[in-house]
């Protein structure tokens, strides 16, 4: 395992070591350092609108592969649980559906809809059945909004990752955003998770790669805050004030031209909020050389689509994809270790890197 480190000063700092992106000792090593004990995007709680709704799915297929279950049970509570039964490790729910209770089908292995153990046939005989050890195991389950976030291996509060966020948009109506799923969209992208992160949190090459983007852009009043210990804000600000932000007066960015707020949140995950609503962003990390992008957008006023700083959101996502994955060709060349950091503009990649060299120790 290469050691990785990266100085503190941004103004000696070299880049990670390019193994970070091309080891696939690495890689596997990260899913456990780095996806296991963060938090990690569900949907939303639409996804179980009523009391019964079950909704099974897998936690970042390719990485973590977690099989959950989430649940609406008869209380109105929404549950997340394990979806491996604690018999003998069969799928418990395999499509989504509206139940009573859950019932493994491998050996009819009951649970009530929050996990906790009902029944099961021929165990009559059996010493010390059940315990607390045959309910579904229960995760960890943060909610905001709309919006569900879940760890499969909690070490962190979420308030580390998500408070500054929270702070900064307060006064958006965010149980008023809906989902639009003909708007979301999902990308397979041939470079490193952590390239397409790093990529995303600099706007650096946004005169170079984004022409589109850069003509609604203020570049020269582009601007990176870092929230510690683990997220950070880019706030585009506009040329004009047409299709910005309302802001009201509490907001800290009252008076300014905001035609976006792009907050990262540790490991891989992006909200970018524009006066139409947000669209999340989930980086899935699949091998050393390649991840999968999921765009979720979520509407506040539609009226505003297709204008500003959130329109063509797939045309720069293919200008951001032709670029990482020419950095990925890039990283592999046995002439390439180290870069270095702009001190003005890659504030945000300098503060992922050391992120990142903390949670591999």
């Amino acid at each position: 395992m290469p050691d990785f480190f990266v100085d503190p000063n941004i103004a000696r700092a070299q880049t990670i070591d390019a193994a970070f992106y091309t080891s696939a000792e690495v890689f596997e090593a990260c899913k456990e350092k780095i996806f296991a004990p963060t938090w990690q995007f569900i949907g939303d709680e639409d996804l179980v609108r009523e009391s019964g709704d079950v909704y099974p799915f897998t936690l970042l297929p390719g990485c973590l592969d977690e099989p959950l279950l989430l649940t609406r049970d008869k209380a109105g509570k929404i549950n997340l649980v394990s979806n491996v039964c604690t018999h003998r490790g069969n799928l418990v729910a395999e499509k989504a559906c509206k139940l009573n209770d859950l019932k493994c089908r491998y050996h009819g292995r009951k649970f009530n809809l929050d996990g906790k153990f009902l029944s099961m046939p021929e165990f009559k005989e059996v010493e010390n059945f059940p315990t607390a050890a045959d309910n579904l195991p229960k995760l960890e389950l943060f909610k905001w909004g709309k919006l569900l976030f879940t760890s499969v291996s909690p070490q962190y509060p979420q308030e580390m990752f998500f408070r500054d966020m929270i702070e900064r948009v307060s006064w958006l109506p965010l149980d008023e955003f809906e989902f639009k799923p003909e708007l979301s969209r999902v990308f397979n992208v041939k470079a490193n998770w952590a390239l397409y992160c790093e990529n995303y949190l600099e706007g650096f090459h946004i005169p170079f790669v984004h022409a589109g983007l850069n003509a609604v852009i203020d570049y020269g009043e582009y601007a990176t805050e870092l929230f510690f210990p683990y997220s950070s804000l880019q706030l585009g600000l506009a040329r004009s004030h047409e299709d910005c932000f309302d802001l009201p007066r509490d907001s800290p960015d009252h008076g300014k031209n905001v035609a976006a707020y792009y907050f990262w949140v540790f490991p891989n995950m992006m909200f970018n909020f524009y006066p139409w609503g947000l669209s999340v962003n989930v980086v899935e990390p699949v091998s050393a050389g390649e991840c999968r992008v999921k765009f979720f957008s979520y509407a506040q006023d539609a009226s505003k689509l297709g204008k500003g700083a959130g329109a063509a959101l797939d045309k720069v996502e293919a200008e951001d994809e032709e670029i990482v994955e020419n950095v990925q060709k890039g990283v592999r060349s046995r002439f390439y270790k180290h870069g270095r950091y702009s001190v003005n503009r890659e504030q945000g990649t300098h503060h992922f890197h050391r992120i990142l060299t903390e949670f591999m120790g």
